[in-house]
């Protein structure tokens, strides 16, 4: 929204409310005073009941981490007061599968019985960490839960990661157990996955076994602010990064994200939603955000039921079926999903009624895609809700939802509520509206700093909180636009690729003496890797020789679709590889 002149241009995007024009609040000596999204406004009694002293939304001054910053007064202080609250949704579903169902009025007895197989079997104690690396299932639902309430914090891992990549994520967390579904290990692997015992996921304990007490809840003291989870988030050093995400960050960017949704509908006049259950399909695992917030914390929050996929590979058709079959409410999606839905041969074939809602996030939504999607699905196009943000911001800073102005289409929207953008030049100074510069975030959602690593942490993070994203973008004052990712940052699918770790694997080999990786276009994908290498006088490699060597160290998205020889590759006076000719 627009910040009020202080003495230079505007260079702050916040979002807050205020009736009529926008909400003053003051804390830290220093009032600020916003308005909403053009001439629109709250009502008094709309304001008053979402966001006025006892309402819901209210946003109060609190300190975190030292910084005085805004938080939801009636917020729940931790995940597991979430997971309490829960049992209110009672009979309403919290997650089915081909197999299984578990009811929101069961959820606790469920994660409390897992929780205490945590601590009794295996001495879990509060924070210790746990790593999880697995597809969704209930036991992984379940079993990240109880790892929450005994106070542990979950390493949430990618099962799809080489040996290399999973050794890496054991040795810098020092997990006392490994929970997982890469048991027994792949064909032909042999992985040292270093001292923590191994329990298959499977194993987990979801009910308690017939004739035993139900236990309760681990009694164990939780701050807000004490981490819940580490995700590892791809980082320019090339080594993944683990990104300390705390109980906070996941609540605060559940009720930000609701907050904002709801005042926008009040204010445009949209329809409300359909009378279907809330139900979203687990289309994003556990290892992002997007699924460990998006999906998980969100529903829990709301009473929103999982539906969980079968095994294997996401699937454009089995999307639609368990949509159809289930009436699913809301899809949560990154581009390449959705394209693939609405590319379907049979897309029309299906029953889609059910549909409220679309969001996504992951990478930027082309216009084109969103005009395609409200085409198709007519029932939706005003709530499309499109989120912009990252692992370090426990997901969404910023969402576009519509109805905005034909040139805001390529935005990636406001700020959503409590959170503050700053567009800064190379010296970290703030510039004017208009103008292009890296954007700067500050909120209760960023994150508290990667594990074990205060080098990386103080440079991206600032004494008062504010959090340099290493995205580039400029503000109209109102919106926010997304002009490029980090400037080397492939994203694949929706999966953030980060260049200096291919190339530095495949420098590794012996017959390569340089390399450079860039993104090239791809019509489904987005982009896809291309890998340009000089190969040593007198060799030569094939390009299945090439990604066999990636995928023997890295995950199968990180391998080159393409790889093309050079003599040499083109290099400034001062010896930097030009990638802009390797595209």
């Amino acid at each position: 929204m627009r910040a009020a002149r202080r003495g230079r241009r505007a260079h702050r995007v916040l979002y807050d409310y205020h009736a009529p024009g926008g909400l003053s609040w003051s804390f830290g000596g220093e009032a600020r005073a916003v308005h909403w999204t053009e001439d629109q406004q709250l009502t008094e009694d709309w304001h008053a009941g979402l966001l006025g002293p006892g309402a819901m939304f209210e946003l109060v001054p609190d300190a975190v981490f030292g910084t005085m910053l805004p938080v939801f007064a009636s917020r729940p202080r931790s995940l597991v007061e979430v997971l309490e609250r829960a049992t209110g949704h009672g009979e309403r579903t919290f997650a089915t599968s081909a197999t299984a169902t578990i009811a929101y009025a069961d959820l606790v007895d469920a994660v409390a019985t897992a929780a205490a197989q945590l601590i009794e079997a295996h001495g879990v104690a509060p924070g210790d960490r746990v790593a999880v690396a697995g597809t969704v299932s209930l036991e992984h639902l379940v079993g990240l839960l109880a790892v929450v309430s005994a106070g542990a914090i979950a390493v949430t891992m990618n099962p799809a990661w080489t040996d290399a990549e999973t050794n890496h994520a054991l040795a810098l967390t020092t997990p006392v157990l490994l929970l997982t579904d890469r048991v027994p290990p792949r064909p032909g692997q042999a992985p040292q996955l270093g001292a923590p015992p191994v329990v298959p996921l499977a194993d987990i304990a979801v009910r308690p076994a017939p004739g035993q007490p139900i236990p309760s809840l681990p009694a164990v003291r939780i701050d807000e602010d004490d981490p819940f989870a580490i995700v590892f988030t791809s980082g320019t050093t090339g080594r993944p990064k683990g990104a300390v995400l705390t109980h906070r960050n996941a609540i605060h960017f559940a009720l930000a994200a609701a907050t904002t949704s709801a005042v926008h509908s009040i204010v445009h006049a949209l329809p409300s939603g359909g009378d279907g259950i809330p139900t979203v399909i687990a289309s994003a695992p556990l290892f992002h955000v997007s699924g460990l917030l998006g999906q998980l914390v969100n529903s829990l929050m709301w009473g929103t039921g999982i539906v969980i996929p079968p095994p294997g590979r996401w699937r454009a058709e089995t999307h639609l079926e368990l949509t159809q079959r289930h009436r699913v409410t809301s899809w949560s999606l990154v581009p390449t999903q959705l394209t693939r839905l609405l590319d379907h041969p049979a897309f029309a074939s299906f029953d889609l009624s059910s549909l409220q809602m679309i969001g996504g996030g992951g990478a930027s939504f082309a216009p084109h895609l969103l005009r395609r999607t409200e085409a198709a699905l007519p029932h939706v196009s005003m709530t499309v809700r499109i989120g912009y943000g990252m692992t370090e911001t426990a997901g969404t800073v910023s969402m576009l939802q519509p109805p905005v102005r034909a040139d805001r289409h390529a935005s990636v929207g406001p700020p959503v509520a409590g959170t503050e953008i700053e567009i800064r030049d190379a010296t970290g100074t703030p510039i004017p509206d208009g103008d292009v510069g890296q954007i700067w975030v500050r909120g209760a959602q960023v994150f508290a700093g990667y594990w074990q690593d205060p080098a990386a942490t103080r440079a991206c993070l600032d004494e008062h909180r504010w959090y340099a994203t290493g995205d580039f973008g400029r503000s109209d004052g109102e919106y926010l636009f997304l002009e490029s990712r980090l400037r080397d940052l492939i994203i694949r699918g929706g999966e953030n690729i980060y260049p200096i770790e291919i190339e530095n694997r495949l420098i590794e080999h012996p017959a390569i003496v340089a390399a450079a990786v860039v993104g090239v276009p791809d019509d489904d994908l987005g982009q896809v890797v291309k890998a340009v290498i000089v190969v040593e006088a007198g060799h030569r490699l094939t390009e299945a020789e090439v990604q066999a060597w990636v995928g023997d160290a890295l995950a199968r998205y990180k391998v080159p679709a393409v790889v093309q020889t050079l003599d040499s590759l083109p290099m400034t006076d001062n010896g930097k590889v030009m990638k802009h000719l390797l595209h």
